[in-house]
């Protein structure tokens, strides 16, 4: 397995290992009504505006990624992950976080922020033990293609003061 930074070639890969996340229906904003073709120009776009964009690839096989994209805020980006299911559990997605938050901190990025489902402990003490912050929660924000609304939890990291 190898944590990498994504290239232009690696955007059917990524596509087509955050489509079979999305398609969980469980963890990420993105709904399945989403194309592996509009995933792939989404990527594409991503890494031609220099995003910080990583992947874990095993063999050649894309099997995780992160993402770190500006927000309207000056300074602020918005971290995104997700692995697939029979990846996640063994480390890699905090070797993701700290390899882009690297990245983050050498860019000179203020703070990144994030948002996650409530239900998803996981990863939410993930990024708690990696020093992010709850910031507050957006109650019964995001529509759902099933009627549902989700809620997300707002947490963030400031980098500016570390060295």
């Amino acid at each position: 397995m190898e944590i990498r930074r994504a290239h232009a070639g690696d955007v059917e890969g990524l596509a087509a290992q955050m489509k079979a996340v999305v398609d969980e229906g469980r963890w990420l904003r993105t709904e399945s009504d989403r194309t592996e073709e509009e995933l792939a120009e989404m990527w594409r776009s991503r890494l031609e505006k220099g995003h910080i964009i990583y992947v874990l690839e095993r063999g050649d096989r894309i099997v995780g990624e992160i993402n770190i994209d500006p927000t309207e805020a000056q300074g602020v980006h918005a971290l995104g992950m997700c692995i697939l299911a029979e990846f996640r559990g063994q480390g890699w997605g905090r070797r993701m976080v700290e390899a882009a938050l690297d990245e983050a901190q050498a860019r000179e990025i203020r703070k990144v922020e994030l948002e996650v489902f409530p239900d998803n402990g996981r990863a939410i003490a993930l990024y708690v033990s990696l020093g992010f912050e709850v910031e507050g929660i957006r109650r019964d924000h995001y529509a759902r293609l099933d009627g549902s609304v989700r809620s997300a939890v707002l947490m963030a990291r400031l980098l500016s003061n570390e060295g």
